[in-house]
Protein backbone atom coordinates (compact mmCIF):
# COMPACT_ATOMS: atom_id res chain seq x y z
CA UNK A 1 0.00 0.00 0.00
CA UNK A 2 1.16 3.54 -0.69
CA UNK A 3 0.49 6.13 2.01
CA UNK A 4 0.16 9.52 0.33
CA UNK A 5 1.47 12.44 2.38
CA UNK A 6 2.51 16.06 1.94
CA UNK A 7 6.28 16.55 1.68
CA UNK A 8 6.33 18.62 4.88
CA UNK A 9 8.75 18.05 7.73
CA UNK A 10 6.32 16.02 9.86
CA UNK A 11 6.10 13.41 7.10
CA UNK A 12 9.73 13.44 5.96
CA UNK A 13 11.47 11.45 8.66
CA UNK A 14 13.55 8.33 8.98
CA UNK A 15 11.22 6.93 11.65
CA UNK A 16 8.16 7.20 9.41
CA UNK A 17 10.09 5.68 6.52
CA UNK A 18 11.19 2.76 8.73
CA UNK A 19 7.65 2.24 10.03
CA UNK A 20 6.20 2.07 6.52
CA UNK A 21 8.95 -0.35 5.45
CA UNK A 22 8.25 -2.61 8.46
CA UNK A 23 4.56 -2.71 7.51
CA UNK A 24 5.28 -3.43 3.83
CA UNK A 25 4.04 0.00 2.84
CA UNK A 26 5.69 2.92 1.04
CA UNK A 27 5.37 6.68 1.23
CA UNK A 28 4.06 8.54 -1.79
CA UNK A 29 4.71 12.26 -1.60
CA UNK A 30 2.25 14.68 -3.15
CA UNK A 31 3.66 17.20 -5.60
CA UNK A 32 4.17 20.65 -4.09
CA UNK A 33 1.78 23.27 -5.38
CA UNK A 34 -0.64 20.70 -6.79
CA UNK A 35 -3.81 20.90 -4.67
CA UNK A 36 -5.56 18.59 -7.13
CA UNK A 37 -3.34 15.75 -5.86
CA UNK A 38 -5.10 15.86 -2.51
CA UNK A 39 -8.48 17.49 -3.20
CA UNK A 40 -10.49 14.83 -1.32
CA UNK A 41 -8.18 15.15 1.69
CA UNK A 42 -8.31 18.95 1.62
CA UNK A 43 -12.10 18.77 1.45
CA UNK A 44 -12.21 16.41 4.44
CA UNK A 45 -9.80 18.58 6.43
CA UNK A 46 -11.94 21.68 5.80
CA UNK A 47 -15.14 19.89 6.81
CA UNK A 48 -13.47 18.33 9.86
CA UNK A 49 -12.13 21.70 11.04
CA UNK A 50 -15.45 23.46 10.48
CA UNK A 51 -17.84 20.82 11.80
CA UNK A 52 -15.66 18.85 14.17
CA UNK A 53 -13.04 21.10 15.73
CA UNK A 54 -14.31 24.67 15.53
CA UNK A 55 -17.70 23.71 16.98
CA UNK A 56 -16.32 22.80 20.42
CA UNK A 57 -13.95 23.97 23.13
CA UNK A 58 -11.74 21.20 24.42
CA UNK A 59 -10.75 21.07 28.06
CA UNK A 60 -8.13 18.34 27.65
CA UNK A 61 -6.70 15.93 25.13
CA UNK A 62 -8.97 13.08 26.30
CA UNK A 63 -11.94 15.43 25.91
CA UNK A 64 -10.85 16.26 22.36
CA UNK A 65 -10.39 12.57 21.52
CA UNK A 66 -13.85 11.70 22.81
CA UNK A 67 -15.46 14.54 20.87
CA UNK A 68 -13.62 13.70 17.66
CA UNK A 69 -14.48 10.00 17.92
CA UNK A 70 -18.14 10.89 18.41
CA UNK A 71 -18.01 13.19 15.36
Amino acid sequence: MVIRVDPRTEFVSRDLDVWTYQHDDTLGFLRSGRPSDSSHIESFNCKFRTEGLNADWFMSLPDARETVEAW
